[in-house]
């Protein structure tokens, strides 16, 4: 796949502005508020400034589709979990979010980051469970792996590959969008997700 060949193809505030099925294959990034999904996006594509970080927690919400060489849409969901947010802005979010997973075909994997320091907020295992109980593709990116000394890494990767919202056949990956860490082993799976 050619990495040189990448753009932001849509941004949709609202469900009806969708990509709706029958299109390119996608992957999705779900996570809480300031997880690192921007930083993510950015270390896999090989890019900067692709994916933008928003300034404010909790003020980025759209669906943002990037189309990685006419092969398939990388699309960085909006971070949930943003206690600040008014009830109407939260109704919005869950709305939009709802719409895109409700009935979409081209839905090959979602990548859900959990902040390796925080562990799994209620946030976090209420998307786990979601996944889980619709038999969603997922698996797990452990960001923020460098915040952590080693001692303390290695106790809260365990803790997490041993969560009991985890299913055993779920990968669980240490990602640092510092160093770059596993960021090989991430785009491979996605790109053999598709």
């Amino acid at each position: 796949m050619n990495l040189q060949n990448i753009d932001l193809s849509l941004t949709a505030g609202l469900p009806s502005q969708l990509i709706k099925s029958g299109n390119l294959p996608q992957v999705a990034f779900s996570g809480r508020s300031n997880v690192g999904k921007s930083s993510l996006i950015n270390k896999l594509l090989k890019r900067k400034a692709l994916a933008r970080t928003s300034a404010q927690p909790g003020k980025t919400v759209t669906i943002n589709y990037y189309n990685v060489d006419n092969s398939l849409f990388l699309v960085d969901l909006p971070g949930y979990g943003y206690a600040k947010r008014s009830e109407s802005e939260k109704r919005k979010w869950s709305n939009l979010v709802d719409g895109y997973f409700n009935d979409n075909q081209d839905l090959k994997l979602v990548v859900q980051l959990i902040d390796l320091k925080v562990g799994i907020t209620k946030d976090d295992a209420i998307m786990l469970d979601w996944l889980y109980e619709t038999a969603t593709p997922f698996i797990i990116v452990a960001t923020k792996s460098d915040k952590l000394n080693a001692t303390n890494r290695k106790a809260n990767l365990q803790a997490l590959i041993d969560h009991e919202l985890v299913p055993d056949d779920v990968k669980v990956i240490p990602f640092s969008a510092l160093n770059g860490e596993n960021a090989d082993e991430i785009r491979e799976i996605l790109f053999s997700a598709v």
